[in-house]
């Protein structure tokens, strides 16, 4: 990163915030989905792999609801 270019940089720097808000957005659908059982701040220490696992549960519910046509909120 030294040797990198001002558009360089910009473009990671880009990249990093993008991946920020990515984060955040994960976070705060799992906050909401978990209606209370996880909080903001929590889901901002999981680390990656937990959060792919939640979100998969998450997913499986929702596939469960949709196919048993239970009301879902």
């Amino acid at each position: 990163m030294l040797t990198s270019n001002s558009e360089q940089i910009e473009a990671i720097v880009n990249s990093m915030e993008k991946d920020v808000q990515d984060i955040k957005q994960e976070a705060l659908k799992m906050t909401w989905y978990m209606r209370g059982g996880l909080s903001f701040t929590e889901a901002m220490h999981l680390g990656s792999q937990e959060r792919k696992l939640i979100n998969n549960i998450i997913k499986d519910n929702l596939d469960t609801t949709k196919k048993t046509k239970l009301p879902f909120f």
